[in-house]
């Protein structure tokens, strides 16, 4: 499943922020949310393959770091099948963060599409791109791909890219961790997580 290349990059970055910056559970652990250098590291290493010349300023990742928070909560919206809803909060994040389409070119790179003011701020323009391509997702027939892991003790969210979208867990590590745990519950007697 591809949206298109810029989309699909910028929905794998911005669910890679929501899984580094957001607290819950990762793998059958707690995972409080990172702050202060911790928390730069983990904004920087979420657009790594992005176009970020310069790492975020503390103050720029607490920012980002709540949009995240506001996105996450559209993805839990539509793993739990209110898709009413969470499009009401996209639109929402998409007039906050102002996101609106504008051609630019720089790097040299061919013109193409931009989803933030050329004056937004650092963290408003990630923002916006990265409400704009959640909200190419929630508008495809492919809603039904972003998800929130089914793995026990794990709230990590994805987008399943695959061909025959069956996938329920965030990673191989909780995939694996299911399989595991059902196989000892098999051969045991116990019941299955």
């Amino acid at each position: 499943m591809d949206f298109d290349s810029h989309s699909s990059d910028v929905v794998t970055q911005v669910l890679g922020l929501i899984n580094a910056v957001t607290p819950g559970e990762r793998r059958g652990r707690p995972m409080p949310a990172p702050e202060g250098s911790d928390l730069v590291r983990a904004v920087a290493g979420a657009l790594a393959p992005a176009r970020a010349a310069e790492p975020p300023g503390e103050g720029e990742a607490v920012e980002l770091a709540a949009w995240a928070g506001r996105l996450r909560g559209v993805v839990e919206r539509v793993d739990a099948g209110e898709v009413d809803a969470a499009c009401a909060e996209m639109n929402a994040i998409l007039r906050a963060s102002g996101a609106i389409p504008t051609l630019a070119r720089h790097d040299g790179e061919a013109w193409h599409l931009h989803f933030h003011s050329a004056d937004a701020s650092w963290a408003v323009g990630w923002a916006a791109s990265m409400a704009t391509a959640l909200a190419v997702v929630l508008g495809d027939a492919a809603i039904d791909r972003l998800g929130v892991c089914r793995a026990p003790a794990c709230d990590r969210v994805y987008v399943d890219v695959s061909r025959n979208g069956t996938r329920r867990f965030c990673s191989t590590a909780c995939q694996n961790r299911v399989k595991a745990a059902t196989f000892r519950a098999r051969h045991t007697g116990s019941p299955t997580p």
